[in-house]
């Protein structure tokens, strides 16, 4: 990711206009729900989030982190923020690094949405995918530790935390191409595009036969963790807003694209000299965690590339459709809307090389 786009969103900045609430209204339920609260309180907004916004709380003592549904009118079933509070509360114990949840609000009167309180995590967050700063002799590390942290979470037993109703088990891939189809179909503001058209009809008739199921993060990259201020240790896996019970693989995958990503639409490595970075390759990483999951290989790769690019060019449209209306929480939502016919060619690239 360039410079700009990483001053762009690292960091906070005055509460934006329409994304203000009641901050007393906040401190009394702060009071009343999260242990060791004290005030008085100041709210900024974080530049980041383009789906739900995010403020960071002030205090004297501490500082904590609110993510909130965004205001205005919603699709149903999106920005499920007590979703995100949930799955972090069940990881938490096992010792998988995300932020402890302080509370859930599910009460419009307190803000005018629902939202949950954490704790804010001290660290570094790397905005671009080939991790500037950090030392090519170090560099396998950070990618060992992301690579790390994903097949754990793939390997957590999701009845034994309480996660065996948090999606539906099996068709996986039928039911999420099915979601984002529909989404992508019935935002009519944000129009249609050939490439997305033709991964609509060809997707739901090319799933790879075998079924599996794990907790999947379902944004898993580089600038959605928080890492160790000094080492190649992720101590935070932060926006589990599309996580769910689903493939292992295509989580993955979906991390894994950011070897094809283009950097200036969100971290990835595409164009990037990995062997002078000292960065695993593609398939080195893909080696990398079937060592770590116990498979011999990923066969139909190509095709997880595909419904990846897929979804993430849905997600885009999604952003195009809230910023023609309003809607969207981040002040940079209309560059990431102009880069959605890009990430649908890209989707239809990979889908052409399924033969």
């Amino acid at each position: 990711m360039s410079t700009h786009d990483e001053t762009a969103n690292s960091g906070t900045t005055e509460v934006r206009e329409g994304y203000a609430f009641d901050t007393a209204s906040l401190a009394r339920w702060m009071e009343a729900n999260v242990e060791g609260y004290a005030g008085p309180l100041e709210v900024r907004q974080f530049k980041g989030g383009q789906s739900n916004p995010t403020y960071q709380l002030v205090t004297p003592g501490r500082r904590y982190v609110l993510r909130r549904k965004p205001p205005g009118d919603i699709l149903k079933g999106a920005h499920a923020v007590e979703r995100e509070a949930r799955v972090m509360g069940a990881l938490a114990p096992l010792g998988f690094p995300v932020p402890r949840v302080f509370g859930v609000c599910t009460d419009d009167s307190v803000i005018g949405t629902w939202f949950f309180v954490m704790d804010m995590v001290e660290g570094r967050i790397f905005w671009d995918a080939t991790f500037p700063g950090v030392s090519n002799e170090e560099r396998p590390a950070y990618f060992a530790a992301m690579n790390g942290a994903l097949a754990q979470l793939h390997g957590v037993d999701v009845e034994a935390v309480g996660l065996g109703d948090y999606g539906k088990a099996g068709n996986y891939f039928e039911r999420q191409i099915g979601r984002w189809s529909k989404q992508y179909l019935a935002d009519e503001e944000a129009g249609r595009d050939p490439d997305m058209d033709r991964l609509v009809e060809w997707l739901p008739n090319n799933i790879p036969a075998g079924d599996e199921s794990s907790i999947v993060h379902g944004d898993f990259r580089c600038d959605n963790m928080i890492f160790h201020p000094t080492e190649p240790c992720v101590i935070a896996v932060l926006d589990w807003e599309l996580s769910t019970l689903g493939h292992p693989l295509a989580d993955f995958a979906n991390h894994a694209m950011m070897y094809r990503m283009p950097p200036d639409i969100v971290a990835g490595l595409k164009g990037a000299d990995l062997a002078a970075l000292n960065i695993p390759s593609e398939a080195e990483y893909i080696a990398m965690y079937c060592r770590s999951t116990g498979r011999a290989s990923i066969p139909n790769w190509d095709f997880y590339i595909a419904f990846n690019f897929f979804r993430l060019a849905a997600i885009f449209h999604g952003i195009k459709g809230r910023a023609i209306r309003g809607t969207a929480a981040s002040a940079h939502a209309h560059e990431r809307a102009e880069k959605f016919p890009l990430l649908a060619r890209l989707a239809g690239e990979a889908m052409e090389a399924c033969g």
